[in-house]
């Protein structure tokens, strides 16, 4: 098993993303990768090769928490810039990901998680311990959505 220090490393970018992904917040996605790694600390025994998919649910979770908080609820966002090149490996993939944020978080964080990260489907109901169906679900209403999007930006 990898020491904390090695998986931050290794993982702290793809943790960043998800958080910043699903709460649309540098700041806050600042928060959930600090409570994420924190909480890898304390953990005893994860299963070799698994360490990513335990910190993506572990992050979803943090962010779900986060996004269900009174006090999230009651605070204004900041109006904030994020560091595209953590987000983006090409430019023309700004417009797209613009619509992916405008996105509803259920269904942005299964489009994430399945294109962005490389994660199937399965994989992305154990992470959100949701169904199968439910993330093909999600997925297939969010490409609906976000075609009807882009069809009207161009």
């Amino acid at each position: 098993m990898h020491d904390v220090m090695e998986l931050f490393h290794l993982y702290k970018d793809d943790v960043y993303r998800l958080a910043v992904s699903y709460t649309h917040s540098v700041h806050d996605a600042e928060d959930v990768c600090q409570t994420v790694f924190l909480k890898l600390m304390e953990q005893n025994g994860l299963t070799p090769g698994k360490e990513k998919a335990w910190l993506m649910q572990v992050t979803a979770n943090q962010c779900r928490s986060l996004l269900r908080s009174v006090w999230w609820k009651r605070t204004e966002p900041l109006e904030e810039e994020l560091n595209e090149e953590l987000l983006f490996e090409q430019p023309e993939q700004k417009g797209v990901w613009e619509c992916i944020q405008k996105l509803k978080p259920k269904y942005r964080i299964v489009v994430y998680l399945f294109y962005y990260e490389g994660y199937a489907v399965r994989e992305i109901a154990d992470i959100l311990h949701i169904s199968g169906t439910a993330v093909t679900t999600r997925l297939s209403r969010a490409r609906r959505i976000l075609e009807e999007e882009l069809k009207e930006e161009v």
